[in-house]
């Protein structure tokens, strides 16, 4: 008769988990009866965790303010004398097939005429022309606008057509918006690592504070034979809370400064006659907020315990 497996292995993953629920309650427990510290210290890892947010989200609407501009790298496509407003609807709707092409808009020549005598003020003088000699045009508007590359290769496919007389683009203006928010998106990266180590450094001391005032505790766990990672769980555990409700008051900060300027940015987009409104964090970004701040709280409580509490020994 073969004898049975122990069961113990079998039961000791469900007793380690709840034995870690029990201190991350317990730490959270002992948050909360301190709540001036706890909110201190969470609103300090709010404001260093909501300035690179705040930032990345301004980026993120002025991005798409720059994509909705009226005019933003569009290319004009003068067509030949001979093409015919005809040839040129259905040229616009070949072009518009493309990938890679956002959006095509056709100025036929009386259009084109139109509109040239309305802002020229030679209305005189083109009524003595026996002909109109504006050609049609197409305004072609890329799908990444902010890609140089792709636009530069959209213009020189259209400047290759055999109906196209000439195709022009302010290619400078999309390279500089482009270098623009790349130089934004790095200087969002390297002030969100500046404070990400403010914030390593907050919630590093307020643990080492922690553990002193607890070093008499820490002392009389020792003698009756704890182990380090027995002592060091729950001040882990405070710096993840640390974290998590700084990414917290970090959510709630740039939701209010989106709230505080979204009137006014609107005001200013209706006399521009835009529908531009501010929108707020996405859900990415609040996530990676919570758990960033939780992983940031964590590693900085890890690095003070380990630091401090191999120097506490019984006497």
């Amino acid at each position: 008769m073969s004898a049975r497996p122990p069961r113990r292995s079998a039961t000791f993953a469900p007793v380690y988990l709840v034995r870690h629920a029990q201190v991350l309650i317990a730490s959270l427990g002992r948050l909360y009866r301190n709540p001036m510290s706890t909110l201190m210290t969470a609103a300090v890892i709010g404001i260093a965790l909501a300035l690179p947010a705040t930032l990345l989200v301004a980026l993120n609407n002025l991005q798409r303010l720059s994509g909705g501009w009226n005019g933003a790298a569009s290319i004009s496509v003068f067509l030949k004398q001979t093409v015919s407003d005809g040839q040129a609807a259905d040229l616009a709707s070949r072009v518009g097939a493309w990938a890679g092409v956002g959006s095509v808009r056709t100025i036929t020549r009386d259009q084109a005429l139109a509109e040239f005598r309305r802002l020229s003020g030679f209305g005189k003088a083109l009524d003595a022309l026996d002909s109109n000699p504006l050609p049609a045009v197409l305004v072609v508007k890329p799908a990444r606008q902010n890609d140089p590359a792709a636009v530069q290769a959209l213009l020189l496919k259209l400047r290759q057509l055999p109906q196209t007389s000439m195709a022009q683009l302010d290619l400078q203006w999309v390279k500089r918006l482009a270098a623009i928010m790349a130089i934004g998106r790095r200087g969002v990266l390297v002030v969100a690592a500046l404070l990400g180590l403010a914030v390593l450094l907050v919630v590093g001391n307020t643990i080492r504070l922690d553990i002193q005032n607890r070093r008499r505790e820490i002392e009389v766990a020792k003698l009756i034979g704890a182990t380090d990672a027995f002592i060091r769980r729950p001040f882990l555990y405070s710096g993840a809370w640390y974290g998590l409700f700084g990414g917290v008051a970090a959510w709630l900060l740039v939701s209010m400064a989106l709230w505080a300027t979204g009137g006014p940015v609107q005001q200013l987009a209706l006399l521009y006659q835009s529908q531009f409104r501010l929108i707020a964090a996405d859900a990415g970004t609040v996530l990676t907020l919570l758990v960033g701040g939780a992983l940031l709280g964590l590693l900085g409580s890890w690095l003070a315990v380990g630091r401090h509490l191999a120097a506490i020994e019984p006497s």
